[in-house]
């Protein structure tokens, strides 16, 4: 017998994107991006003191001689792209690691070489390792123009810590929390992870009172997944992505929204809360972006491209061409698909923000009608002035379908970009 997500995954992919094969990336080269409207930029340190072993994000050991030859590579790659993104506005930087702040300095060449090639004058937003954020690197940090910060707490308590393989202790994590509020940046989120070994409810609402009970502004929280290229996975032996089991999450979630909204924080996301006054910290919801620095991927509305994992291949490569491993052409339908899919995990679905990006000539309805209607049916969507928005009932379940999606994307993609420098194919 044929197992039934074998049938209803490829459906709901043509239902969303309009077709039935899987997608496809190869070796080559787009164009460069070129007049993009609200382009997010990233850039990714993949530099790391300590390797965590759940982590599925591409880092290495930290190096200083190699650290060095890195930031060659990333101010050239800056330099390829500087004539043709002259025209674009931009609304975001985010810097993202491995530890973005293992050698502060030549972050901040970096920072620097990027705010001063594309005239930035947008947010720019970075994640911190506890153990790697003192005073003196936060007042750089908000000196050079930093205005959100996320803090990789993981957990408050020591046990757990020390058995997903973390090099700080709780206390190392809540000192870092007090003097990234103290600082005074304009959002301050805190990053935990639930579902961990061991983790029973009761350290997960510790961890939450804690977080809460230091005035950040805003909480994200994912549960542990284990990807089997990560060294988690790799030790487990295991063939694909390992999720928790579902009523653990939703326990968690349930308790989380609860004490989070009893604590005046509004659910911003599927996984993430925020004070009604601050502004919402994310990593992942840019439509557009261009990536810089090994791994980072960018989406430009006609592409979506990977750079290669490798640092060493990634600094050789440049500055004679683009690092690019991976990329496939993006249609307009697709595109729609992938607006819709961070939209959902946002949890509002606006008309006017659709028809912005493609088009007073075209509708969430007209588009989606086939997506949106069985949704709203079940409950799980409501139709609101403007758009819609995902219900608190549909947030579990229409992220779970998503991360059926996503999950093995990542697993497909970055799998094969941390075997290979150059991957022959991906299909996803």
């Amino acid at each position: 017998m044929i197992p039934a997500k074998f049938v209803w995954k490829p459906l709901i992919q043509k239902m969303v994107t309009g077709h039935w094969n899987r997608f496809h990336m190869r070796p080559g080269e787009p164009s460069f991006p070129a007049n993009l409207n609200r382009v997010g930029l990233y850039l990714h340190v993949p530099f790391c003191k300590n390797l965590c072993p759940f982590c599925p994000y591409n880092r290495i050991e930290y190096n200083e001689h190699l650290f060095a030859k890195y930031q060659e590579a990333v101010h050239a790659e800056i330099e390829l792209y500087t004539p043709h993104l002259k025209n674009s506005k931009f609304h975001s930087l985010y810097i993202g690691g491995g530890t973005p702040t293992v050698n502060l300095k030549g972050l901040l060449q970096i920072l620097d070489h990027l705010k001063q090639a594309f005239s930035l004058s947008c947010d720019i937003c970075i994640e911190l390792h506890p153990a790697h954020m003192d005073s003196e690197c936060l007042e750089s940090l908000k000196h050079a123009g930093i205005t959100m910060l996320s803090i990789g707490v993981e957990s408050t308590s020591d046990r757990i810590l020390k058995k997903i393989g973390r090099n700080h202790d709780g206390k190392t994590a809540i000192d870092s929390l007090k003097r990234a509020v103290a600082t005074g940046f304009d959002s301050v989120n805190a990053d935990l992870m639930f579902a961990l070994p061991g983790q029973k409810l009761k350290d997960w609402e510790n961890d939450l009172k804690a977080i809460m009970s230091e005035g950040v502004d805003q909480i994200s929280t994912y549960p542990l997944f284990s990807f089997p290229y990560s060294d988690l996975g790799q030790s487990q032996n295991i063939r694909e992505v390992k999720r928790p089991k579902s009523q653990l999450i939703r326990s968690m979630l349930t308790l989380t929204d609860s004490l989070s909204t009893n604590s005046g924080y509004k659910r911003c996301a599927v996984w993430s809360w925020l004070k009604p006054s601050k502004k919402k910290f994310s990593s992942i919801t840019r439509h557009h972006y261009v990536g810089f620095g090994p791994s980072a991927a960018s989406m430009t509305g006609t592409d979506f491209y990977v750079n290669t994992f490798d640092v060493a291949s990634y600094v050789e490569t440049l500055p004679n061409k683009r690092p690019i491993a991976l990329s496939m052409p993006v249609n307009q339908r697709l595109e729609m698909a992938y607006w819709l899919y961070w939209r959902a995990y946002e949890l509002k679905i606006y008309q006017k923000d659709f028809q912005d990006f493609f088009g007073i000539e075209n509708s969430i309805e007209s588009t989606f009608s086939n997506v949106i209607k069985p949704f709203e049916l079940a409950g799980m969507i409501k139709k609101t002035n403007g758009g819609y928005h995902v219900t608190d009932s549909g947030a579990y379940w229409i992220h779970r379908l998503q991360n059926e999606y996503s999950l093995n994307y990542i697993n497909r993609l970055w799998g094969a970009c941390r075997r290979e420098p150059w991957p022959l194919e991906v299909f996803l």
